[in-house]
């Protein structure tokens, strides 16, 4: 089961900093994240979201092979493949698309929207789903970017010892 981790941070761009990093550290096994999300708040206070799986997209490149690889057997019947794997990527690719825009994946997006709209203005929130980790080699990367945690599915106790490893004021045991 994927753990929900909230945090927030100074600055617009610093959430987008540590999302960077910690795919970097996903590259070397450290964490395993299965969605992200980064809400920004301007200084005139509008709320900018990026979700990190562009699904409409994803949805639309597998839709146009299904559809170019069905076309092509489609078009083999009528001795036209060529013809068949035009017009069944065409067709594959907007289904795909219309399939993707109603997919919601990982973190709920109406979640995302409405703790969004807690963070105050000039600053950022990493919305990640992790998979696991390796908590003593991944937060002391993050800390000196002086993450607060806003809200977890952690267990108490556990949210506890992340936040003291976040603020410096303690290390994570794990037992």
């Amino acid at each position: 089961m994927s753990d929900l981790i909230v945090l927030d941070f100074d600055g617009v761009g610093t959430a987008d900093e540590v999302l960077n990093k910690l795919r970097g550290m996903q590259k070397e096994h450290l964490i395993d994240l299965e969605d992200a999300c980064i809400v920004t708040r301007n200084a005139e206070g509008k709320l900018h979201v990026k979700q990190s799986v562009n699904l409409v997209g994803l949805s639309a490149t597998g839709g146009m092979t299904t559809g170019m690889l069905l076309g092509t057997l489609a078009g083999l019947l009528v001795l036209n493949p060529l013809a068949g794997m035009i017009v069944g990527g065409l067709a594959g690719a907007g289904m795909g698309a219309i399939s993707g825009s109603f997919a919601d994946y990982g973190i709920n997006d109406e979640f995302i929207k409405n703790l969004g709209e807690t963070i105050p203005k000039n600053t950022s929130a990493l919305f990640v789903l992790v998979k696991s980790s390796t908590p003593d080699k991944v937060l002391p990367e993050i800390e000196p970017f002086k993450p607060r945690v806003i809200k977890t599915s952690l267990s108490n106790e556990q949210e506890a010892k992340l936040k003291a490893a976040l603020s410096g004021s303690g290390e994570l045991k794990t037992s």
